[in-house]
């Protein structure tokens, strides 16, 4: 049957399109004989109701946009989730951009939402540059903005983050108590905030168990497997460390990959250790040791962080920061027994 307009439906009840429109969005000045009227001669004419074009007009596009750096990171697919629990209960849907670490595609997202195509956004971003003025604008148009895991630290802007200094910290001890000496710290942006404070814990652990620093041992990788497996692999060869400790998920799975091609063997030659919120970790050839970051929660905290500043404006202070504790879990990869 073919479908009929809102107009087409008010005829038809002899009502008005005012009433019939307050009827879908469930008004209480609309009596439950006169709704239950609307609703079966709708059904009866095949009337679907245009939430967006309502939504507009109410200037709410019930949606919000999550914005993340890549979708394979098993972190990010279980923050979304938590964000998407959260959006469903409000009665939101979600919009996902991944800006695969590039700054031109995160500025671009960024202004494209300006249109009033989400109520607000919620970020992990790719720190790419220095020039984060385009956020400005976000605050202009009032488009509220929460930060989680990765963030722009000269943003006055709510976030959700872990403890990231403590848990490198702690990383980094284990392999020491485990018998490293010389441990390779792997990292793909030092100068990103995470970056900053994952890398502090490892030289303060070092320091705390007189460790000298060797500054080979960190080793800047990148995006591409391909140039991480090359890079991974002079590590491995030149300066053979005896731990590393992955700063990122995928950096653990190139040094597994490394490691399996050059006959090395973890943990007894190479003990790994990294930040992953991988679920089969327990299941690989050796298990792997993670520090393992609470991802649905931080994505249920920032979620819950921007719906309280879209219904109630002014309720979150700019400068709120939740922090959520991350968890050390030793298996196999760091452990010969």
């Amino acid at each position: 049957m073919e479908s009929v307009n809102i107009k087409q439906l008010a005829k038809a009840l002899n009502l008005s399109t005012s009433t019939v429109s307050r009827a879908f969005r469930d008004n209480s000045d609309i009596s439950k004989e006169t709704k239950e009227k609307i609703l079966s001669k709708a059904k009866e004419l095949n009337y679907q109701p245009n939430h967006y074009a309502s939504n507009l007009r109410e200037q709410k596009s019930k949606t919000i946009a999550v914005i993340v750096p890549e979708l394979a990171n098993n972190f990010f697919s279980q923050a979304i989730r938590g964000i998407e629990r959260i959006a469903r209960d409000k009665g939101y849907h979600i919009l996902i951009y991944a800006t695969e670490d590039d700054y031109e595609k995160e500025v671009s997202f960024i202004r494209h939402l300006h249109n009033g195509r989400a109520d607000g956004i919620i970020m992990s971003v790719s720190g790419e540059a220095n020039d984060h003025t385009y956020l400005n604008e976000l605050s202009q148009n009032r488009l509220p903005l929460v930060f989680f895991d990765r963030v722009y630290e000269d943003i006055v802007t709510p976030r959700v983050i872990t403890n990231d200094y403590d848990s490198s910290f702690a990383a980094t001890q284990h392999l020491i108590k485990q018998g490293c000496k010389e441990i390779a710290y792997l990292v793909i942006n030092k100068n990103l905030s995470i970056g900053k404070f994952r890398m502090q814990g490892y030289l303060d652990a070092l320091e705390k168990h007189r460790i000298p620093f060797d500054d080979r041992l960190v080793v800047d990788c990148t995006n591409s497997y391909a140039k991480n497996d090359a890079i991974l692999k002079r590590l491995l060869l030149d300066i053979k460390p005896d731990g590393v400790f992955t700063s990122v998920e995928r950096l653990a799975f190139a040094t597994y990959y490394a490691c399996y091609d050059l006959n090395i063997s973890i943990p007894d030659d190479l003990k790994v250790i990294g930040f992953s919120s991988l679920e089969i970790a327990p299941l690989l050839n050796p298990s792997l040791t993670t520090i393992t970051q609470p991802a649905t929660k931080i994505g249920i905290a920032a979620a819950n962080l921007l719906f309280k500043m879209l219904e109630t404006p002014g309720a979150v202070n700019p400068s709120e920061k939740i922090i959520l504790n991350s968890k050390l879990i030793k298996r196999r990869s760091t452990d010969r027994s």
